[in-house]
């Protein structure tokens, strides 16, 4: 908790100053209220008293309760502020840093879990702050200047409060032993449940599809039953807590008047009126006063609702902010130092992903020079899209050397490394908002200062020109969330226009022709060659038609890459290409290259 809390800012220093200032106005004020109470009594008890001293004391009484309340309203109007300040800036931090994260972080916290993290966790500390201003503070201040005016009134008195405020106390601990263990992993089962819905909510056609309703209604089921009954036990402890409470609110005022009785009784037998008169105010002003101390001790008693779970979720918070990212970019743009007209260069480059025991890629060598169209081919999983992470820097080789453009890959900065290469991703996968706004989002700016030229020059060279001119708002048509409201094709054409955008020097295409009919991959690639000359592109496909015309071919199978060469060459000379070749193309396709 002190480690969450240092990110609370300097700038809401005085609303915590001012915040507890009027806690102890509040405090003070209402230990008064006793005083004017006894004060009353006694002028009660005393026949020569006027009666407009009694309404003189009822109304600084009535006045200080007023000024206890609106200092409490001062200390829920701070409080508030700084709850409500400290959660945006968290939120702000988490987001941030989550958006530095690369897929190694990402799949280690999981979605779920982050989204989570950044949500829920961080309400629960605002509850905590709003709350604690008003009991961690509030109450210890309270129950020690109470308990300093009980033991001024009588031991016997104080001995009963004593002991209530003991099996408080026992309860409390008892409640912590047993419900705290249960709180801890509630956020983790919190997450699995938004990880169940989520699949199912995002994968919602695929259920459908294979009649799978039931079955993920059980999986959900399970996942909920287990959060309901973790946290069923831990409600139930809590629960225990409010009866034991309600029997020392009604016990120890029962107790305080019996010894009182006890006590006036025994000086009225004496003929003591004077101090009958003065016991009886004064536990009156007693039974005030205990009540105060128990409701103390209640009022923390119900932070044990929220702190255990603050304190996971600013563990669970710190884990993310403390998390160091595995990819480290330089803050200065650095000159190349190898040949700047090699565009991409691999050499000696192995790759296994973090925690895994065998190697992805091994011994991956190649140069692909400036303005060069490369193409990657191979089975499914031989390592293709991977090679195209390396280079994108998704991660970091687990040995051998990169380098773009003449320089070493991890030389870059982030910004000059995105700017370099435009990457369509093997899933094309689009933004809720406009076509323009998706297509220009590397631009960064607002819709209305989006460049409308340079996004129908993009959809255009990616042949998205002809379905979107059909649409009745052309590129102000809402894509939804998922965008479930254009086809496969669509939506690749989309993705690849955004690349194409940016106008980077390596273009990168990991399998984005394959929703593509042939007719619209040959004018794409065609486009490509006439308007993209000077960039490097790098296409990943699994049709051989797609990939013939590029200048070289890099073949991969199994982690390795097995030909190199024109499509004419791998067919002469690599028994891989050539059974991919065969399985695609006739005979007197193959033979006239």
């Amino acid at each position: 908790m002190l480690k969450i809390f240092k990110h609370l800012q300097v700038k809401y220093l005085p609303y915590i100053v001012i915040g507890i200032a009027f806690i102890v106005a509040a405090v003070w004020l209402e230990l008064r209220i006793p005083g004017y109470m006894r004060e009353i009594t006694s002028m009660v008890q005393n026949p020569d008293t006027n009666i407009g001293d009694i309404w003189r004391e009822g109304i600084w009484m009535l006045l200080t309760a007023l000024g206890s309340l609106m200092a409490t309203l001062a200390v829920g109007y701070a409080s508030g502020r700084v709850a409500a300040g400290f959660g945006r800036d968290l939120r702000v931090k988490v987001f941030g840093k989550v958006l530095d994260f690369g897929p190694q972080e990402v799949n280690e916290f999981s979605v779920p879990s982050l989204i989570t993290r950044g949500t829920r966790d961080i309400s629960t500390l605002e509850q905590v702050i709003t709350i604690g201003f008003l009991t961690l503070i509030r109450a210890p201040i309270m129950a020690v200047w109470a308990t300093t005016r009980i033991f001024d009134q009588g031991l016997e008195w104080a001995i009963a409060t004593m002991v209530s405020i003991g099996v408080l106390l026992v309860t409390i601990i008892i409640l912590i032993v047993f419900a705290l263990p249960k709180f801890k992993i509630i956020p983790k089962l919190t997450d699995r449940l938004n990880q169940v819905a989520r699949e199912h909510l995002s994968g919602i056609r695929v259920v459908k599809a294979y009649n799978a309703t039931t079955f993920e209604a059980e999986k959900f089921e399970t996942a909920n039953n287990t959060f309901m009954k973790t946290n069923r036990f831990a409600e139930r402890m809590m629960a225990i807590l409010w009866p034991v409470v309600g029997l020392i609110m009604t016990m120890l005022p029962m107790v305080i008047y019996l010894i009182g009785a006890r006590l006036i009784y025994n000086a009225l037998s004496g003929f003591e009126l004077e101090e009958a008169g003065s016991l009886f105010a004064s536990m009156m002003v007693f039974a005030q006063y205990a009540i105060q101390v128990v409701m103390s001790f209640l009022m923390m008693s119900m932070m044990l609702v929220f702190l255990p779970q603050a304190i996971v979720a600013a563990r669970r918070i710190n884990e993310v902010l403390n998390r160091k990212e595995s990819l480290i970019y330089p803050d200065q743009i650095t000159e190349a130092r190898g040949d700047a007209n090699i565009a991409i260069s691999f050499k000696d480059v192995n790759f296994k992903y973090p925690g895994a025991d065998d190697y992805i890629l091994e011994d991956i060598t190649f140069d692909i020079k400036q303005g060069q169209t490369a193409a990657l081919i191979g089975a499914t999983g031989s390592g293709k899209s991977t090679i195209l992470k390396l280079i994108a820097r998704g991660y970091d080789a687990t040995s051998g050397n990169i380098a773009i453009a003449g320089k070493d890959i991890k030389a870059y900065t982030q910004q000059e490394l995105v700017d370099k290469i435009g990457y369509t991703l093997q899933k094309a996968t689009l933004l809720s908002g406009t076509i323009a706004e998706n297509v220009g989002f590397a631009a960064n700016v607002e819709k209305d200062k989006l460049d409308l030229a340079a996004i129908k020059e993009a959809t255009d060279l990616a042949q998205a020109e002809e379905f979107i001119t059909q649409l009745e708002k052309l590129y102000d048509h809402k894509i939804t969330q998922d965008a479930t409201n254009v086809s496969g094709g669509q939506r690749q054409r989309i993705s690849i226009a955004r690349t194409l955008f940016k106008k980077s020097d390596i273009l990168i295409f990991d399998d984005s022709f394959s929703a593509l009919d042939y007719k619209t991959d040959r004018k794409l690639r065609k486009a490509l060659a006439q308007n993209r000359k000077d960039a490097t592109k790098l296409i990943v496909a699994q049709r051989v038609t797609t990939i013939k015309d590029a200048d070289i071919i890099l073949v991969v199978d199994e982690g390795r890459i097995v030909g190199k060469g024109t499509h004419k060459e791998l067919l002469q000379n690599c028994s891989v290409y050539m059974e991919i070749a065969s399985s695609q193309l006739s005979k007197e396709e193959i033979a006239n290259g």
